[in-house]
């Protein structure tokens, strides 16, 4: 009777098998693969960790600029800690991809808490719900709040989750190829990659750039050479007395020489370091705009006029810490299209960042600690003044405006999405710089400084900005003559019944109405607004600002200034140099009348009033507020199943991602013994439940050769798995005499047949530990045939070959399949044939 073997036979007595055989096995112990003892627990793989751990620790050192202080030395190196390892541990255990990763995951979660979040944990020690959700969150939005928040980042301590993650997966990555992969110096790749993500996500400041790329350039060499070294010596362990004393001279000899390479590059990096000019550094936050949408809030100068007519005698909030010529800024106003003068992001205008306790700023000035409580305003534009150092919030809502609190540096606007309301309160620790004379102005110049260009202004706006300049030719004296000519012709009025007649806006039409008239009647919206434009038109930069200051006549110095509806104002600002933006008041004089017309004996005609512009009146005076929807306490106690979502979509793609392979993997395995176990022939049943018994010893590590015949690979298995010895021959002959037989078995034969192979397979899975088991099931070994190279192995081999050797590989691979299932398909057409006859 002829055997059937599943494969070819390959020569074993052969000299040029056995040569190649020795190879492998040398190499394979190189690598630290071999049964005795992996590389990960010998002196040797003492020396990678701390060659590692110093790259690493180099590297963490890059996040101290944006972090602002030593707070990320936790995260960060304990990131790189955790995955070193998690690393050694799955080269100890030899833990396939699959299972290192899960692994990875799993100290992200358990360890994430303690080292990133302990604010979030029980005892600073143990997670809790938050701290998983915290973690989860901050995987996947964290990066983006880390680039769009202002530094210092000690503010934010949830955005530790960055450098956690960052360092953790540079050490898992750097720590598995250094142990298990046969090309060792692959391992700084990680190395490099986590330094340059730190630099990215960093400042335009580094941190120790001349060390950190010192330490990783020189390590990362001198190990590299040495385990390249090593892995040469490896491959032939057969050396002499004298060829080992060489090896221990040449070994020597490359420590001094490593030795010196790093005592003259510490010396020429000292040396040389002052010499080198600093270049431009490349960050991330400083290409990215922050995803803050400004239309959906409107500009607060729509709504000037109701502060004088609604809430002239409001108190809007109080200012504990008012210094003496101070002024409370609502917002920034630098964008001009025609209509609304607003509040612009990106670009030349600066970028609205999340901001925090502490905000960096290079303003010079005194810094005054303000207390600002809140009680009759409520809006979005938070009130503040010169240029912010920090911002931090009390109260009941202090963590949800903390949290949604964003600050332009350049503008010195800040912004609260959530809304500011009555109860409110807060401390801005603000840098305030005295306004200079214009005497000393007078010799100092205007910075020429980009804005965004106005558009759609009126047509007076240019004609009337070179009459009020005159002669004038140097840009402080233009400025300051148009200034002067709307305080000394302009008629102050907010529109009240004691006054005269005064449109609310400041649109293209109505500033062009205002200096088409002999009497140019209006307040500080419309004034502000004329001379930005018209400064902007002479070449001047200009932006408009509205806010509050007190009337020196009612308010004393050094007491709480309580800012009321009347003490809205708004200005100009301009740039000069070394003194900032400047403040430039523009109200007219209180002397300046309409002159009445003359008295006429004629009856005058009615008037015809013309449609006013829309809106006449802003419907609120807290213009660009979030609505306060009356429900707010009836909705905080339901579910906001938006949160729920985001959290479980948060959550379950990446855990999709992992388990999702996984899950392909089962159902294949599952598919495949499916189809084995009802095949439209009962012979090829059989020989498939016999081809199940092999795949799932192949999957646990005990494969048999595809060239054995079944009765080999039964004398195979039942070394490896003594308890079934008995039934593994039984199932072997039984598959033989059935598929060379000229009988057919019977349904029954076949039942009984498959309970054996199932009860035998449930054998060999319980003679192995648990872990090997659990990988059997997930391995793709059977897939890939008994006699395919481990995954791993394939893989680092592509990276060392090239593209075009894993495109060959890969071809060869389908040939394989391809001829594999030919065969099959030979054997079930002769079964076929066997069994109609």
């Amino acid at each position: 009777m002829t055997d059937e073997r599943t494969g070819p036979e390959e020569g074993t007595g052969s000299t040029g098998g056995t040569s190649r055989t020795q190879a492998r096995a040398a190499t394979t112990r190189a690598r630290g693969h071999d049964g005795a003892r992996p590389r990960a627990l010998t002196a040797a793989g003492a020396v990678d960790g701390v060659a590692l751990a110093a790259m690493l620790a180099v590297v963490a050192l890059g996040f101290g600029p944006a972090w602002g202080t030593d707070g990320y030395l936790l995260p960060a190196l304990g990131g790189a800690g955790v995955g070193l390892i998690v690393a050694w541990v799955a080269a100890w255990q030899r833990w396939p991809v699959v299972l290192t990763a899960l692994a990875t995951v799993l100290a992200y979660f358990l360890l994430g808490g303690a080292l990133a979040l302990p604010g979030s944990t029980v005892a600073g020690v143990v997670p809790t719900p938050a701290t998983w959700q915290e973690l989860a969150l901050g995987a996947v939005q964290g990066w983006k709040e880390f680039v769009t928040s202002v530094p210092p980042l000690s503010s934010f301590p949830e955005l530790a989750v960055v450098p956690f993650l960052l360092m953790l997966l540079a050490g898992v990555l750097a720590g598995t190829i250094a142990w298990r992969a046969s090309h060792a110096a692959w391992a700084v790749l990680p190395v490099v990659v986590a330094l340059a993500g730190v630099a990215l996500l960093g400042t335009i400041l580094p941190a120790y750039p001349l060390v950190q790329g010192l330490v990783v350039a020189v390590v990362g060499l001198l190990w590299a050479s040495w385990r390249a070294a090593e892995s040469r010596m490896g491959a032939n362990r057969l050396l002499s007395d004298a060829s080992r004393s060489a090896t221990r001279r040449l070994r020597a000899q490359r420590l001094r020489g490593g030795a010196a390479m790093l005592v003259l590059g510490g010396v020429a990096a000292v040396l040389v370091a002052p010499q080198i000019s600093a270049g431009e550094r490349t960050a991330l936050r400083e290409i990215i705009t922050p995803p803050l949408d400004l239309h959906q809030y409107t500009s607060p100068l729509v709504g000037f006029r109701s502060y004088t007519k609604e809430l002239a005698d409001t108190a809007l909030f109080t200012v504990d810490g008012m210094p003496e010529g101070g002024r409370v800024r609502l917002a920034t106003l630098d964008t001009y299209a025609g209509t609304v003068y607003d509040v612009s992001s990106g670009g030349e205008a600066g970028v609205f960042s999340r901001a925090g306790e502490v905000i960096d700023t290079v303003a010079d000035g005194e810094r005054v600690p303000v207390d600002v409580t809140v009680t009759g305003y409520s809006g979005v534009w938070l009130p503040d003044l010169g240029e912010l150092a920090g911002i931090e919030f009390s109260g009941e809502r202090a963590e949800e405006l903390s949290a949604s609190t964003y600050y332009n540096g350049t503008s010195g606007t800040a912004l609260v999405t959530a809304g500011l309301r009555p109860g409110d309160s807060y401390r801005l620790d603000a840098v305030v710089t005295p306004v200079p004379s214009e005497d000393s102005l007078a010799s100092t110049p205007i910075v020429d400084t980009d804005l965004p260009d106005p558009r759609d202004v009126a047509d007076a706006v240019p004609a009337k900005a070179q009459q009020f300049a005159a002669d004038a030719t140097e840009p402080f004296e233009r400025l300051t003559n148009i200034r002067d000519a709307l305080v000394a012709t302009g008629v102050y009025s907010n529109g009240l019944e004691n006054q005269p007649a005064s449109r609310p806006g400041h649109s293209a039409a109505r500033i062009d109405e205002l200096l088409a008239k002999d009497e140019m009647v209006g307040d500080d919206e419309q004034f502000a607004t004329a001379l930005a434009l018209m400064a902007r038109s002479a070449g001047i930069p200009a932006r408009v600002v509205m806010g509050f200051y007190p009337d020196e006549k009612t308010w004393t110095p050094g007491t709480p200034y309580v800012v009321t509806g009347a003490d809205v104002h708004a200005w100009v600002e301009v740039p000069f140099e070394g003194h900032g933006w400047v403040p430039f008041d523009v109200i007219p004089d209180e002397d300046n009348k309409v002159e009445p017309l003359p008295r006429s004996r004629q009856v005058p005609k009615p008037p015809v009033l013309e449609a006013p512009e829309s809106p006449e009146e802003p419907p609120r005076a807290d213009a660009g507020d979030v609505e306060d929807d009356d429900n707010d306490e009836e909705d905080s106690e339901g579910v906001d199943w938006r949160a729920v979502a985001a959290v479980v979509v948060t959550v379950a793609i990446p855990l999709a991602i992992l388990v999702l392979p996984l899950l392909l993997v089962l159902a294949y395995k599952a598919r495949r013994r499916g189809r084995r176990r009802s095949a439209p022939v009962l012979v090829d049943r059989v020989s498939g439940g016999w081809r199940e018994v092999l795949d799932v010893a192949t999957d646990l590590g005990a494969g048999v050769p595809p060239a054995a015949t079944r009765r080999e690979g039964a004398v195979l298995l039942a070394e490896r798995v003594p308890s079934g010895a008995a039934a593994t021959t039984g199932l072997a002959h039984r598959a033989d005499h059935v598929v060379f037989g000229a009988q057919t078995p019977t349904d029954d034969d076949v039942d009984r047949y498959w309970a054996e192979v199932d009860a035998l397979v449930h054998e060999m899975q319980h003679a192995v530990p648990w872990r090997r088991r659990v990988a059997g099931r997930f391995s793709l070994r059977s897939v890939r045939g008994a006699d395919a190279p481990p995954l791993r192995t394939v893989l680092l081999r592509g990276l060392a070959a090239g593209p075009r050797a894993v495109g060959r590989a890969a071809a060869a691979g389908v040939r394989s399949v391809r001829d594999r299932m030919a065969r099959a398909r030979r054997q079930k057409a002769r079964a076929q044939q066997r069994e109609d006859r």
